[in-house]
């Protein structure tokens, strides 16, 4: 069984980090966004592994762990909010239509800050 080495490990984890960089920049899809995400963290938990590896020490195990939560965490949250968002009926799962939800700030919603002037309301 062959061991990577330490500067096999980092240029991984750098191409495992410029893709999903791209992905977040290129793409709109709020999913593909997310998973995106994901994959740049599992390049940064990479990167503790093999310099946890290289230099004997746990502690690079640990804070794969770590940021194994992290990754969990944010998905959990992330997918609780794209259902959120597309059961109040977003069309899509664009990350540019954001603006165009009911009640944001531009709106003139009297609810949401931010009335406008023809929108006070006398108590």
């Amino acid at each position: 069984m062959s061991v990577l080495s330490l500067s096999d490990a980092l240029l991984l984890a750098a191409l495992l980090f410029a893709t999903g960089l791209a992905g977040v920049l290129v793409r709109r899809d709020l999913l593909f966004m997310l998973m995106s995400l994901d994959i740049m963290l599992n390049a940064a938990a990479l990167v503790f592994v093999a310099a946890g590896a290289r230099w004997h020490d746990a502690s690079g195990q640990v804070m794969f762990l770590m940021i194994l939560a992290l990754a969990a965490s944010e998905t959990a949250a992330g997918l609780a909010i794209i259902l959120c968002l597309h059961a109040r009926g977003r069309p899509s799962l664009d990350a540019d239509t954001g603006n165009l939800l009911p009640g944001n700030l531009r709106s003139g919603n009297p609810l949401s800050g931010n009335p406008q002037p023809g929108n006070l309301q006398r108590g």
